[in-house]
């Protein structure tokens, strides 16, 4: 408890610890994607909507440090209710790993598609909790909200055309 208490009275670094944990789930999903972007995912029709692959970098950093921004004025939060919307948010990060795992890790536009719809709605959940807690912080998670529908039509056709 001493090192969360710590923490906790610093907000800068409470802030610091939410968005570096964000940026980790990236990070942990990269290393299935790292490999598989130069060689296996160069090799898939793609469809007409796809980004060029160095889109996604600045994107996922940006939408990463948006998110722990989002949890972090949820952890600042009095309202008792902040303490499940964390959890929330936190299973979502497993979610989001899960996904690089399945579609880059496996290479399966399948399996990415069977993980990615139930992280959609995982992320529409958590950006609903934490508009409870503070809107400000439901706000943020828009972007991410909104790149991961994106995302999901994207693996969509991904699985269609290939």
């Amino acid at each position: 408890m001493e090192i969360r208490e710590s923490v906790r009275r610093r907000p800068l670094v409470e802030w610091a610890a939410w968005v570096l944990l964000s940026e980790l789930a990236g990070v942990v999903g990269g290393v299935a994607t790292a490999s598989a972007v130069g060689t296996w995912y160069v090799t898939l029709v793609q469809p007409s909507f796809a980004p060029p692959s160095w889109v996604f970098g600045p994107v996922w950093i940006t939408l990463y440090a948006l998110m722990g921004t989002a949890a972090f004025r949820v952890s600042r939060s009095s309202d008792p209710r902040g303490r499940v919307a964390l959890y929330a948010f936190l299973g979502h990060l497993v979610l989001n790993a899960a996904w690089s795992f399945a579609f880059f890790g496996l290479r399966s536009t399948l399996y990415g598609l069977v993980v990615i719809v139930p992280l959609l709605g995982a992320v529409a959940v958590v950006t609903a909790l934490f508009g409870r807690v503070d809107r400000r912080a439901a706000a943020l998670m828009l972007p991410y909200l909104a790149w991961v529908a994106f995302a999901t039509a994207l693996n969509y056709r991904f699985w269609v055309l290939n």
